[in-house]
C-alpha cells in the first residue's frame, strides 16, 4: 500500500477507491510495456477523450482522424490493437477492418459506433473483433478491451516467434535426420524406421538422438509437439519439407 501512495505523488491520505485506480494504472502499465493503441475516428473530441484514457493508465495511444492516416502514419512493429470508429466518412470502420487481412495489418481491433445494431456487431465479431462498444461507453469497458486486445496481440507474437524458432532449428537438420523425424513422431518405434529407411536400429537412434538435440527436444512428446507445429504452419502433413 505504501509504495502505491507514493507512486501516486501525494502527500495526503489516498482513499481506497483511488488505490484501486492506482493499482489498475500500474497493473495495466506493466502488462502493455511497449504496446500502441491506434485510434481512429473522425471525432476529433472523442479521439481527444481516448488518448486521456489510454495515458492516463500508462498506455500508448496513436490516434488518426481516418484509416487513410493510419496508413500512412509510421507504425511500430510493437504489439497493439486498433479502437476503430465504424461510422466514417469514406470507408466504413466494418469495411476497414475486412481489409486489414489483406493490407498484413494483423492488429487485434475493437469497434465503437454511436449508431450499433445488431447485425453490425454481429458482422464486427464474426470478422474477429475483440468487442464492440457503444456509445457513450464506460471508460473501464473500453480499458478492458484494451487490455484484452493486447493480450490476444502479444499471445500472436510469442507464437509466431515461436514457429520462426522452429523453422531455424529444423533448417539444420539433415535430410535424414528429417525423415528419421518424420517416421519418429508418426508413430514408428526405432525397428520400424529402420527398415524403412533400409538403415540399422543404430543409426536410426543415432539420427534421432541428433534430430532431438537439434530441435532442442528433451523428450519424445517435445519432438512430436514440433513436428505437428512445423505441419500447421507449412499448411501439409510432411515435416520432412524444407522451410
Amino acid at each position: 500500500m505504501t509504495s502505491l501512495v507514493k507512486a501516486a505523488g501525494s502527500a495526503r491520505p489516498t482513499r481506497p477507491r483511488e488505490l484501486t485506480e492506482i493499482a489498475q494504472k500500474v497493473v495495466v502499465s506493466r502488462m502493455s510495456e511497449a504496446a500502441v493503441i491506434h485510434i481512429i475516428d473522425d471525432d476529433e473530441s472523442m479521439r481527444a477523450a481516448l488518448d486521456g484514457l489510454l495515458r492516463s493508465v500508462g498506455l500508448a495511444p496513436a490516434a488518426h482522424a481516418s484509416a487513410s492516416e493510419f496508413l500512412a502514419a509510421n507504425r511500430p512493429d510493437v504489439p497493439g490493437c486498433l479502437v476503430l470508429d465504424v461510422r466514417m466518412p469514406g470507408i466504413s470502420g466494418l469495411e476497414f477492418q475486412e481489409k486489414l487481412s489483406g493490407l498484413g495489418i494483423r492488429l487485434p481491433v475493437i469497434l465503437m459506433t454511436g449508431h450499433g445494431d445488431i447485425p453490425m456487431s454481429v458482422r464486427g465479431m464474426k470478422a474477429g473483433a475483440v468487442d464492440f462498444l457503444t456509445k457513450p461507453f464506460r471508460d473501464q469497458d473500453m480499458l478492458d478491451a484494451v487490455t484484452t486486445a493486447i493480450r490476444r496481440d502479444r499471445a500472436r507474437r510469442d507464437a509466431e516467434a515461436a514457429i520462426i524458432g522452429l523453422r531455424k532449428k529444423f533448417t539444420t537438420l539433415s535430410s535424414r535426420e528429417r525423415e528419421v523425424m518424420h517416421l519418429v513422431t508418426a508413430g514408428n518405434i526405432n525397428k520400424q524406421v529402420a527398415s524403412d529407411l533400409g538403415v540399422s536400429e543404430i543409426t536410426v537412434k543415432l539420427h534421432r538422438g541428433a534430430a532431438m538435440r537439434k530441435m532442442g527436444a528433451r523428450t519424445l512428446a517435445d519432438l512430436v509437439r514440433m513436428a505437428e507445429a512445423l505441419q500447421v504452419d507449412n499448411g501439409n502433413h510432411d515435416p520432412r519439407l524444407s522451410f
